[in-house]
């Protein structure tokens, strides 16, 4: 049996370094955090700016494609008038963006 198998230690062999393991896992978890985590921490400031900016008169686009002017705004809610005579209560946490001036009118 031992005639197939090859006795590494008989030859003086030696194992690789301890510290190659870890030092790939350091490098893997920065990589991680700056290529994923780090953006989206990012995102999440810029669309917590946003909400907390939000005002009457502002034209917003909702996560779910709602177009529409606000007309009142609560501590978690904002009215938007979607139409004429139509007026939504949404959570100020699902708009999506505010955009340029007079793009409800034209839509």
């Amino acid at each position: 049996m031992d005639l197939l198998i090859q006795n590494a230690y008989a030859q003086g062999a030696t194992q690789g370094g301890g510290f190659s393991p870890i030092l790939i896992m350091v490098a893997f978890i920065a990589l991680m955090y700056f290529m994923m985590i780090r953006p989206q921490q990012k995102r999440q400031k810029e669309h917590a700016a946003l909400v907390s900016a939000l005002k009457v008169s502002d034209e917003i686009l909702t996560t779910g494609g709602i177009l529409g002017i606000v007309t009142g705004i609560s501590d978690h809610y904002a009215i938007v008038k979607i139409a004429d005579n139509t007026e939504i209560k949404i959570q100020k946490t699902s708009v999506a963006s505010v955009v340029p001036k007079d793009t409800f009118e034209n839509a």
